[in-house]
């Protein structure tokens, strides 16, 4: 019988600042580099996923693209989403998140160092400068991701999506790979503080999303259209 446990939690902190605070460092001495990142993240998800006892599914790898840049977009219930879409579609990808995560002590200066993305949803021009870093990301061929809810859902089901991630994917002409992701609420739900280890976690790739299908209608209906047909296939894998 699984319980929840704060211990748990407590180890998935202590994995997270073992993997930021060298990173730290690094970046202070001018040392760091991607590859020494990317092998990180790599090292932290596994063990996360190890601590937890995660039992991961995965469908349709074959929708991975292996020969051009990708934008992911998933569904985002619970913090442990970083953690498994690290597991499953590897360390290479950086992530777009909320301001309030880059002014955590270590762990921020380690986002930042990574070439994490940080988003200021209270601030429209400094949201903007953020998306407009996510697209320069992009054009150098580095994976992103976006949780286009902007937060965890508290219920599972899917909330509102915001538009900036789909205009930049239209302005780059980045193909979206929707991603749903199942059972991460059961190991730890948005707000809670008790990890549950044992659970099930599935994870849906669905095919990719090509902008260019959408470059006959004017802009806003480019990116209403496109941002319909992602939701339309998380939805389908919830």
């Amino acid at each position: 019988m699984t319980q929840k446990s704060l211990l748990l939690s407590l180890r998935n902190v202590y994995e997270t600042l073992a993997v930021s605070a060298p990173t730290v460092v690094d970046a202070l001495r001018g040392q760091v580099t991607k590859k020494l990142c990317d092998d990180r993240i790599e090292t932290w998800s596994s063990r996360v996923v190890a601590n937890c006892e995660m039992l991961i599914s995965v469908q349709g790898r074959e929708h991975v693209p292996c020969d051009t840049t990708y934008l992911v977009m998933s569904n985002h219930q619970s913090h442990y989403d970083i953690v498994v879409l690290y597991y499953v579609l590897g360390s290479t990808l950086r992530m777009v998140a909320k301001r309030e995560l880059f002014e955590l002590p270590v762990f921020g200066g380690a986002l930042r160092a990574a070439g994490f993305i940080a988003i200021d949803r209270t601030n429209l021009d400094a949201a903007r400068a953020g998306l407009t870093d996510a697209k320069s990301q992009l054009e150098n061929g580095t994976p992103m991701w976006i949780a286009p809810e902007g937060t965890r859902s508290p219920t599972g089901e899917l909330l509102p999506f915001k538009k900036g991630g789909f205009a930049i994917a239209l302005e780059t002409n980045t193909p979206i790979l929707p991603v749903t992701i199942r059972g991460t609420r059961d190991v730890l739900r948005a707000k809670g503080v008790r990890s549950t280890s044992g659970v099930e976690v599935f994870v849906t790739i669905h095919p990719t999303v090509n902008p260019r299908d959408y470059a006959h209608m004017d802009p806003k209906a480019a990116r209403d259209a496109l941002a319909d047909n992602v939701r339309r296939s998380i939805a389908s894998g919830l």
